[in-house]
């Protein structure tokens, strides 16, 4: 496993202080964050300062209420996930909707993979609480939104899309290839996803065009007055 970057740092730093929002006691528990969880992110990829802030939020405000949580990030390809403790435990690569946008079509849940068009082929932005149940043709999987039909599951093995490969990629750029379902790699949802999902949480999946205003309007609304008090 390769060291954690300064930026992977940064994030636990965040963590720190927003548990010293809920006591100190708690603030050294996140001080000893624990360097042995997964970190499958390529060396050269940093996380934006956005899911950073984005995590330290969730976890000061306890808008997850408890449960697991993760902060997905579109356009840098990345699943970062936290115990219900708010604790970072895993962070991996993954794929997502080939097409570029936060919307979910109306009736898109009713269609077979092969009838989605190629526009509405997206993962949709936003705070949701999810869980495992039953699908149609996959058995059980961890639905992220049941009603837009978007799960997490390991890459599906279709020679021709090279999800594996695309997956292993140290940039981006070629992390968009599912019909809206968020990949990962199986070893990371074995060990990580399927053990801190396994009752439910809560998923954030930032924007790729909407605003953050948008897509969380209490989170922005705090960054915004947090930056005020600091230009005062």
């Amino acid at each position: 496993m390769k060291m954690w970057t300064q930026t992977m740092r940064a994030l636990v730093g965040s963590l720190t202080l927003a548990f010293a929002t809920l006591g100190t006691a708690q603030a050294e528990d996140a001080g000893a964050q624990p360097l042995a969880a997964a970190d499958q992110l390529p060396p050269e990829q940093d996380v934006s300062d956005t899911a950073i802030e984005l995590a330290g939020w969730v976890v000061a405000t306890r808008d997850a209420h408890g449960y697991p949580f993760a902060i997905i990030d579109k356009e840098r390809a990345q699943i970062l996930v936290f115990g219900a403790d708010g604790r970072l435990r895993g962070a991996a690569p993954g794929l997502f909707g080939s097409a570029i946008g936060d919307h979910t079509a109306p009736g898109v849940a009713g269609l077979a993979l092969r009838e989605i068009p190629g526009r509405d082929r997206t993962t949709p932005a936003g705070r949701f609480v999810g869980g495992y149940g039953p699908s149609i043709d996959a058995g059980r999987v961890l639905w992220v939104d049941y009603d837009s039909a978007v799960s997490i599951h390991p890459i599906a093995m279709v020679p021709e899309e090279r999800r594996a490969e695309r997956l292993a990629s140290p940039t981006p750029d070629d992390n968009r290839i599912t019909h809206g379902c968020i990949n990962v790699s199986p070893e990371f949802y074995t060990r990580i996803i399927q053990p801190i999902f396994a009752r439910g949480g809560v998923f954030y999946i930032l924007p790729d065009r909407d605003t953050l205003a948008e897509t969380f309007p209490d989170f922005a609304q705090s960054r915004t007055a947090s930056a005020s008090r600091t230009a005062h």
